[in-house]
């Protein structure tokens, strides 16, 4: 079973630093993120403190269903959390329950 986080801000920030990690892992994640986010290697260290870029990487994650679920089961969290994590850092908000 698939641990829910808590989503405070921090845990969020910690999602999206770990998001932004497994991106980099893989040479054709990494390469798919800076196109479609425009933004240049080299700049990936600094923008990681921004939380409008974590956003972005969290973002990133949502709009693709099969990176968004193997990024999940390789955190060992419910896909759902990122969504939670958007919410937390300001981003996308999350669906409200039936």
């Amino acid at each position: 079973m698939k641990r829910r986080l808590s989503m405070t801000v921090e845990a969020a920030e910690g999602l999206a630093i770990q998001a932004l990690t497994y991106l980099a892992g893989d040479s054709e994640r990494l390469s798919r993120f800076l196109v479609s986010t425009g933004i240049e290697p080299g700049k990936i260290r600094a923008a990681s403190s921004e939380p409008e870029f974590l956003v972005g990487v969290l973002d990133h994650l949502v709009c693709d269903e099969r990176l968004l679920t193997d990024f999940a089961d390789e955190a060992g969290i419910h896909p759902t959390d990122i969504g939670k994590a958007l919410a937390a850092l300001g981003g996308r908000r999350e669906p409200e329950s039936p």
